[in-house]
This record gives structure tokens, sequence and C-alpha cells, in this order.
């Protein structure tokens, strides 16, 4: 009986090391979720600064001349573009 007993407590620490490994995982997942929620809520923060600065009467080269040109704005749609004309032809084909 010491033996099996012996051999289930080694069992058992090989899971509780292998149970830590994945509550890690979970966690740095989680965390990366959290970051993506806020980096979403950023860029709506920073679209409307945006907007509110060119209903103040900024330009948008006056703007961009400050170095606050709407770049997140042009990077999501020049990552549309290609996805929309790549599923184009393929919808006439």
């Amino acid at each position: 009986m010491d033996t099996i007993e012996r051999t289930q407590q080694q069992a058992r620490e090989l899971l509780n090391s292998r149970i830590d490994s994945v509550t890690d995982l979970v966690k740095a997942r989680q965390h990366v979720a959290d970051l993506e929620a806020q980096l979403v809520d950023a860029k709506k923060d920073n679209k409307k600064a945006y907007v509110r600065a060119t209903k103040d009467g900024w330009s948008p080269e006056e703007l961009k001349k400050l170095g606050l040109d709407q770049a997140t704005t042009t990077r999501r749609r020049a990552t549309k573009k290609p996805t929309e004309t790549q599923s184009a032809p393929t919808a006439n084909a």
C-alpha cells in the first residue's frame, strides 16, 4: 500500500505542475483579451477626439503637420481594400 500511495502522490505532483502551466496560460490569454478591449476603447476615443478637433476648426492638413493625422483610420481602410479587391474577382468568376 505504501508504494501505491507514493505513486499516487507523485502523479498528483505531476498533474499539479501541468495545472499550474494551464492556469498561467489562461491568465495570459485573459490579459491579452483585456488589453485588446482597452485598445478598442482607446481607438474610439482617438477617433472622437480627432472629429472634435476638426469640428473645432483644425484642418486635417494642420493636424497632420502636428503629427496628429488620422493614421489609425487610414490603416484600417488599407486593410479592408485588399480584402474587398480579392473577394470581388472571386464573386465574378
